[in-house]
C-alpha cells in the first residue's frame, strides 16, 4: 500500500513508519518538526529512517537514504495549498493522521496552537481525503476524551462529552468530524483512544522521560496527586501493531437489518447502530472509534518503582497535588479492537521499561544529546 502517516518526526508516527516500511509498504511521511519539544530528537527519528536535517525543506518531498519506499515533506497540517497539492499528486490507498499539537497541560498554557492543529489541520485532512478519493483514514484521538468520566474501564459506548482540557476537546471534536465526513462522504475512518504510550524514543513532556532523566540526574521526580494516580501503560510496538491491523481493515458501513453488523467488519460481536439509542462508538456510516490500550492499568508509584528497578538508582520524590487538567486514572477496554481484528497488548510493564531504559541511556549517554 502507498499510505501517507502525518506526525512522523513525532514518537508514534516514527515507529509506525518504521514497521510499514520494513514491511515493504510504500510510505510518505510528514511532519512540522515545531519546538514543543527538542527538535534534536525529532531530527534524530527521522535520521533513523533516512531523513536528514540538511536536506529537509519546507514543502518539499525528499527521499529517505535508508528506504527506497520512503519520502518526507515538512509542512503544517494547517497549510492547505500544500496539503492538497499532496493528495492531488500522489495516489493515497490509506492515510494515518497522528500529527497533531500533543500535551494537555501545554493546551492551557497556549489554547490557540490546538485549535490550528488539531481543528484546522484535520479539516484540512478530511477535506483532501473528501475531494482525492481517499477511502481509508485513521487517525489519532486520545483517552483524554473521557474527561470527568468515573467508571471504568472507559469503554468507547460511554459518551464522552465533559472533556476537562482544550486538548481533550479538539481529539472529540476530531471523532465528531470523522463522523460526519464518513457520512457524507462515505469516507471509512477509525479514530484510535491511545491509552499512555511508552517506549524508545518516547516524548520528552511524558512521565518516563521526564522520570528517567531525573533519577539517572540525581533530581527529585515530581510525583502528582500525592502518588494516587494510576495508567493504562501501554508499549509503543503493541499501539503500532494495533495500527496497523486497523490500517489493513478498514470498516464496512452498513444500514441497520443489514447481514453485516455496522460499524465493524463481518464476524465481531459488536452491536448493531440504534439510531433511537445510539452507541456512540459505531453509525450506519463506515465509522469507528476503538480503544488502544494495555487494559491494565499500573499505579503510578508502582510504575516509579519499575523504573528505579530497571536504572539501579532510587527516585528522590517530590509529591505534589493533582495538576488541572489531568485525571486519576486510565483504564482502557479494548474488547471491541480484540473480537474486531485480534488486538492484544503482550509487553509486560517490565519488560516494555528495560526496553526504553536501555534506549535512553544509549540515545543521551552515548550520543549526547539533552534531554532538557
Amino acid at each position: 500500500m502507498k499510505i501517507l502517516v502525518t506526525g512522523t518526526a513525532g514518537f508514534i508516527g516514527f515507529h509506525l513508519a518504521k514497521k510499514l516500511l520494513e514491511r515493504g509498504d510504500e510510505v510518505i511521511g510528514l511532519d512540522n518538526i515545531n519546538d514543543y519539544y527538542d527538535v534534536n530528537l525529532k531530527y534524530a527519528r527521522l535520521n533513523e529512517l533516512g531523513i536528514i536535517k540538511k536536506e529537509i525543506n519546507d514543502n518539499s518531498l525528499i527521499k529517505s537514504n535508508t528506504f527506497e519506499k520512503h519520502t518526507f515533506i515538512k509542512c503544517n497540517l494547517e497549510d492547505t495549498a500544500t496539503i492538497n497539492q499532496l493528495f492531488k499528486n500522489e495516489t493515497f490507498d490509506a492515510v494515518c493522521n497522528l500529527a497533531a499539537q500533543a500535551g494537555v497541560r501545554y493546551s492551557i498554557e497556549n489554547p490557540h496552537a490546538y485549535i490550528q492543529s488539531n481543528i484546522v489541520g484535520f479539516l484540512n485532512i478530511l477535506e483532501a481525503c473528501r475531494h482525492n478519493n481517499v477511502k481509508n483514514l485513521c487517525y489519532a484521538s486520545s483517552s483524554s476524551v473521557y474527561g470527568l468520566n468515573k467508571e471504568q474501564p472507559f469503554k468507547t459506548s460511554d459518551h464522552t462529552d465533559h472533556p476537562i482540557s482544550l486538548y481533550a476537546a479538539t481529539k472529540k471534536s476530531n471523532e465528531m468530524m470523522a463522523h460526519s465526513y464518513s457520512h457524507l462522504y462515505n469516507i471509512k475512518t477509525t479514530g484510535l483512544r491511545f491509552f499512555t504510550v511508552y517506549g524508545p524514543w518516547g516524548r520528552p513532556d511524558m512521565a518516563p522521560m521526564l522520570f528517567a532523566d531525573a533519577i539517572l540526574n540525581y533530581r527529585a521526580i515530581k510525583v502528582f496527586n500525592n502518588g494516587n494516580m494510576s495508567r493504562d501503560f501501554t508499549y509503543i510496538d503493541d499501539i503500532v501493531d494495533g495500527i496497523i491491523k486497523v490500517i489493513d481493515s478498514p470498516l464496512n458501513g452498513n444500514t441497520p437489518g443489514s447481514k453485516e453488523q455496522v460499524g465493524c467488519n463481518p464476524g465481531s460481536s459488536a452491536e448493531i447502530f440504534n439510531p433511537y439509542n445510539p452507541n456512540p462508538s459505531i453509525s450506519t456510516a463506515p465509522y469507528k472509534i476503538y480503544n488502544i490500550g494495555n487494559n491494565a492499568p499500573v499505579k503510578l508509584l508502582d510504575f516509579i518503582s519499575t523504573l528505579e528497578d530497571s536504572i539501579g538508582i532510587e527516585a528522590k520524590k517530590n509529591f505534589l497535588p493533582m495538576q488541572d487538567g489531568d485525571v486519576e486514572s486510565t483504564y482502557a477496554d479494548i474488547k471491541e479492537l480484540n473480537e474486531d481484528l485480534n488486538y492484544k497488548s503482550k509487553t509486560h510493564l517490565s519488560s516494555g521499561i528495560n526496553e526504553f531504559v536501555k534506549w535512553y541511556k544509549d540515545f543521551y549517554y552515548k550520543v549526547g544529546i539533552t534531554s532538557e
